[in-house]
């Protein structure tokens, strides 16, 4: 990256009356493609539009080079002052202006009314405020591990500093020195409700101070003083938050200090008397035009992530060896960590959350403490912070209990996945093997929620031979997979010769299910804790004749449907896991049965109610999971 950032040691006179007369054009922008798509939020747009301006023309960053590792990185947490953005990104020449203001909030549009990351120039996709910083931490943390010269700076409405991601990501960045990070705060002081002290009163420069920032002020409409503050926070060894005090609406007379142009747009009477007030005529004719045409070109950009990973050897447990899946993950995790020591490229990084001896990542912690980031009890910020470090190349672990690296911060993983993460979520501790812990500690609906993000794939192995090669798998892979496991030793899966089934030649492909058992009386379709069950319900039904082929779903919302017809072969499909019973694996197969119109019985075993606290054998039998429950099922269906 060529450009200098911030290179003039105070403002040039003619430097500043550019920006003056690029604010008043990009104003008109944000009022034109507002008005034009009769919504969006124009008032926070005009309080934010001198910071953006100063911002993008002078830090390191160019059209021409909107993918250049070596760049800053410009994080817009507000993303709902995309018009602001969006205006003056296409004046700087990112994209076409006018494509931009013509499609705004158009169906089929790249500029929609939340900024994404599609849009060139736009680093990270917001919209759910408070996420922000925590992105920039991401990149200002993958950044510095990689000694680049660049500046992550984070622009942030103040609304948003009540959320308590916010506190997370300021925790982060002072422990871990992200001295080149930089917030700037749009601190316009009126949210959509009102005026930010009526709606939740905050302390936002002393809660910065209190975490360990420098903490600098300016007037956020001074171009030159603005300029200055940033370029003086630039030699700061710490991080830094400038808070601009600005006015919403700023520029148009009516429209100042008034929250309801928070999220309220112009009528095209009122749109003419604010551009005559920039000194400008109205454009929206012109863009209405364009907008009925809709003839675009739209910039492409390319996330995808090319790995090169080493996956070194895999281990093989024997039959007689006592593990849990989440040990064979840790010891996945530290051959990873040595067989990719030398790789500068795609580095492996693990995130924890106070966790580290249950989750087995304490002895990758110890061998390699620079690259696991131990983020405390703020799962929320984790979730955000391990995905914004994967987009750079890193191989990203996120590894939690399920109870909160699914349920508690689902609608993080949301949204790494609508900005193209290459994230690794493994949680343990799924499902009523939790056991002791009881009810709000067993996570049953991981597949239910999971199901519902486009771009994550679920593995649930089946013991600790497919813990390990599936580690080794993801991590060598781009893109963001969840793999899940319970709490409990889980005994190694063997052939009927008593091999281990996940060794020797085996390799795990996504999608794939494995036939363990055959039979031709009926199916048990299963994963993770139950399959161990569904061997012994399958083995022991066989002395008394009954032949019940056991298939194991490590993918449960894949469908394989070599494995579903040889079930449906049979006449007798029963799902059996350890999850909700009306979102998870059951709720997989009893779709492929109906697009299918297939004739066959089909009985879905999981979970119904709640658990409670008990060890988990005894729970599985409360739930009717046991294998005596479902050997008595399987008899009684037979037989009919």
């Amino acid at each position: 990256m060529n450009k200098k950032r911030f290179p003039y040691e105070v403002l040039p006179e003619q430097e500043i009356k550019k920006l003056q007369e690029f604010s008043r054009l990009c104003k008109r922008d944000v009022l034109t493609m507002t008005t034009l798509a009769k919504s969006g939020h124009p008032g926070g747009s005009m309080s934010a539009m001198d910071i953006y301006n100063v911002v993008f023309h002078y830090a390191a960053v160019s059209p021409d080079a909107v993918d250049d590792p070596e760049r800053d990185k410009i994080v817009v947490s507000f993303g709902h002052t995309s018009p602001g953005v969006y205006s003056v990104l296409g004046r700087l020449g990112f994209f076409d202006i006018d494509t931009a203001i013509a499609s705004f909030r158009q169906t089929g549009s790249i500029f929609e009314g939340h900024i994404v990351r599609k849009v060139p120039g736009v680093e990270w996709g917001t919209g759910n405020l408070g996420q922000g910083l925590s992105a920039g931490c991401g990149f200002a943390l993958f950044d510095k591990k990689m000694n680049r010269d660049s500046f992550t700076f984070v622009l942030m409405s103040d609304g948003e500093q009540t959320k308590g991601q916010v506190g997370e990501a300021r925790r982060f960045a002072t422990k871990y020195n992200l001295d080149r990070l930089r917030v700037i705060i749009d601190y316009n002081k009126i949210q959509i409700s009102g005026y930010i002290f009526d709606i939740m009163p905050m302390n936002i420069k002393e809660n910065y101070i209190a975490d360990g920032w420098d903490v600098l002020e300016v007037d956020g409409h001074d171009i030159p003083a603005l300029y200055s503050v940033i370029k003086k926070s630039l030699d700061i060894n710490k991080p830094v938050c400038v808070i601009a005090h600005t006015v919403i609406g700023k520029g148009i007379s009516f429209m100042e200090n008034r929250c309801a142009y928070h999220g309220k747009t112009l009528s095209e009477e009122d749109y003419l008397k604010a551009v005559e007030e920039l000194g400008l005529k109205g454009e929206v004719e012109k863009y209405k035009e364009i907008r009925k045409r809709r003839s675009y070109s739209f910039p492409q950009r390319n996330f995808g992530i090319a790995l090169s990973i080493n996956e070194g050897l895999p281990r093989t447990y024997q039959p007689q060896t006592k593990i849990d899946n989440r040990s064979a993950f840790g010891n996945a995790l530290v051959d990873l960590g040595n067989a990719n020591r030398d790789n500068t490229k795609n580095p492996i990084i693990v995130f924890d959350c106070d966790l580290a001896t249950s989750v087995k990542t304490d002895q990758f912690a110890k061998q390699f403490p620079e690259n696991f980031f131990q983020c405390g009890v703020q799962e929320h910020h984790a979730a955000t912070v391990s995905g914004a470090t994967s987009v750079g190349g890193a191989v990203c672990f996120f590894a939690d209990f399920g109870v909160f690296g699914v349920d508690e911060t689902f609608n993080q993983h949301r949204l790494n996945d609508q900005n193209y993460t290459n994230l690794k979520v493994i949680c343990t501790h799924l499902g009523l093997d939790v056991g002791e812990d009881g009810k709000t500690h067993q996570c049953i609906d991981y597949i239910g929620l999971f199901r519902n993000i486009f771009g994550m794939k679920l593995i649930i192995p089946a013991d600790p031979n497919q813990t390990d090669r599936v580690i080794r798998y993801v991590a060598s892979h781009p893109g963001n997979y969840f793999v899940g496991m319970g709490r409990s030793n889980t005994p190694v899966i063997v052939r009927r010769d008593g091999r281990p089934f996940f060794a020797d030649d085996y390799k795990f492909e996504y999608g794939k299910a494995d036939i363990l058992r055959e039979g031709e009386h009926g199916a048990i379709y299963t994963m993770g804790a139950l399959v161990p069950r569904a061997i012994a319900i399958s083995d022991n039904l066989e002395k008394e004749g009954i032949r019940i082929a056991v298939i194991n779903c490590s993918c449960p919302i894949a469908i394989d449907e070599e494995s579903l017809d040889y079930g449906l072969k049979t006449g007798l499909i029963i799902s059996y896991e350890d999850h909700v019973v009306d979102s998870g694996l059951g709720t997989t197969i009893a779709g492929f049965i109906a697009e299918r119109q297939a004739r066959t019985k089909f009985y879905r075993f999981g979970i119904r109610k709640y658990g409670s606290s008990g060890n988990p054998d005894e729970l599985y039998a409360e739930h009717g999971l046991d294998p005596e429950s479902i050997k008595r099922f399987i008899r009684e269906t037979v037989k009919k």
